[in-house]
């Protein structure tokens, strides 16, 4: 349905990769002015990521934001920023998700997110793939704390045969993401980046209904679809842009852009 004629967002909830900067991480100029414009006209920018924190502190710092939350992990992890500050991380026990993958997927390679630091793994990621630092691990010393996330990865795979790996592995009891590469997310149980910004506007003293929200993932759908106007960016995958308010112009467009401007 989307707001009313006369609706205007007290919040504006920004996925990263694919909204705000391209794949390589680049971050164009007219996105930092657009966003920059939200924030003077008295909007609540929150960056809303599959991105752990110290993947997206460096976007935070280049838009330039002021004090205040993200929502990162796909919603398993809220920080406050400056000073740095954890107020929410939800975590599960790894260790029969990671069984499952070891007896079904052979050789997939797995990484477990350490909040702030980087990643445990099982082997080394392609390059790029993951910030931080990078330690590996056999997979009982990966399966032995709780975590926030469980990352699989396995570069010879495309994104449909990770969906169909989801299926077998029976993710239904907790939430899982596939990226457009076989990229696959695996968080807590009902954590999504809709209930990661619904604890941020509560604080805030807002509702979903203020919310403007744009993203390009599969990953952002229930984001899109919580939000008072949930925006796909127009390279989204189908089912995204189907189920948002409105669809904008794809990345290279300036997609984001041409939205922000229509309220700021």
């Amino acid at each position: 349905m989307g707001p009313s004629e006369n609706w205007r967002p007290k919040v504006v909830a920004l996925d990263v990769d694919g909204t705000v900067v391209d794949h390589d991480g680049s971050l164009p100029k007219q996105v930092r002015a657009a966003v920059r414009a939200a924030v003077t006209g008295g909007a609540r920018v929150v960056l809303s990521t599959g991105r752990s924190w110290h993947g997206t502190l460096p976007v935070v710092q280049e838009l330039g934001l002021p004090p205040g939350p993200s929502v990162c992990s796909n919603g398993a992890v809220v920080v406050d920023f400056p000073p740095e500050r954890i107020v929410h991380a939800v975590t599960f026990d790894p260790r029969a998700v990671i069984e499952k993958v070891e007896s079904y997927a052979p050789g997939t390679l797995i990484a477990v997110e350490e909040i702030g630091r980087g990643y445990r793994m099982n082997g080394q990621f392609p390059t790029g793939d993951l910030t931080g630092e990078q330690t590996v691990e056999d997979v009982e010393e990966l399966s032995a704390r709780p975590v926030t996330r469980i990352i699989l990865r396995d570069p010879g795979r495309s994104d449909t045969d990770f969906i169909g790996l989801a299926e077998r592995l029976g993710l239904h009891a907790l939430t899982y993401y596939v990226g457009y590469s076989a990229w696959l997310d695996i968080g807590p149980e009902g954590v999504s980046k809709a209930s990661g910004l619904d604890q941020v506007v509560g604080d805030l003293g807002v509702g979903a209904a203020d919310v403007l929200a744009v993203g390009d993932g599969r990953n952002d759908a229930e984001m899109l679809a919580w939000a008072g106007r949930g925006v796909a960016m127009g390279q989204a995958p189908l089912e995204i842009r189907q189920l948002a308010d409105a669809v904008t112009g794809t990345f290279a467009e300036g997609g984001l852009v041409s939205e922000l401007r229509r309220w700021f």
